[in-house]
This record gives C-alpha cells, structure tokens and sequence, in this order.
C-alpha cells in the first residue's frame, strides 16, 4: 500500500513529526507511545529497546494503530492501521542514530547492556485529516 501523497512530507528525512504508536496489552488494553519513525516507502520503521512494552507487545501481537500529526499544524495528520511484517537487530544501532540526529541533531547514546531493534510496520489502511 502507497503512503497518501498529500502526506510524504510527514514522512521525509527532513520532518520531525513524531508518530503515535498504538499497540495491545497482553490483558488486550490499549497502550500507546510517541516515537521516533522512518519510513522506507513502503513501511514504517520504529527503532526501540529490547524488554521495553511495545517491544513485548508488537512480537506477541502484530497488529498496531498509528498516527503521524503535523507538528506546524495540528489538525492535520495521518491515521493508520497495519502490521508487523518483520524486526531485527541488524543495523539497529545505526538506525537509532541517524533517528537522533534527525529529532536531535545529535548521537544517540545507547545505554550499556541495552539491545536495540526495528521493527517493520506495513500499513494496511490510511485515516486523512487535513484543516
């Protein structure tokens, strides 16, 4: 499925809009997190710690909500639905750098001990908002 096009720019290397995770409890509760993102074109892809609840949760259930708001406005934001398709260690810790210069313009200190992952999200349906 292809991102909207009126909303690539919530996408680009050059936004700093955070998306809003949504996954599932194991007690099947809601439990949602403001992260880091990028995207590939065709998935999203979120960086986090190993042990950490949308870790757990994303491995067990696979089907996530997000949301990506505009950070100049608001009322304008990207709704979506999809599901895990695949995560890995490989090239984490990289991937969570670049994501810190880009939020932070600066490195990203990986605590000792702390194991990183990406997790592939592909969406399967889109919610526009646009004001």
């Amino acid at each position: 499925m292809n991102f909207p096009e009126e909303f690539l720019d919530l996408l680009s290397d050059d936004s700093k809009a955070f998306l809003y995770l949504a996954t599932t409890m194991p007690d099947s509760s809601p439990q949602v997190t403001p992260v880091w993102f990028s995207a590939d074109g065709e998935h999203i892809l979120i960086n986090t710690a190993e042990g950490r609840a949308k870790d757990r949760n994303m491995k067990a259930r696979p089907k996530v909500a997000m949301t990506i708001q505009d950070p100049t406005n608001p009322y304008r934001y990207l709704g979506m639905r999809g599901e895990v398709v695949s995560y890995t260690r490989e090239g984490a810790d990289e991937h969570i750098n670049a994501l810190s210069f880009k939020y932070k313009g600066i490195s990203y200190k990986i605590p000792p001990g702390q194991q990183r992952i990406i997790f592939r999200v592909r969406p399967t349906h889109f919610d526009l908002h646009s004001s």
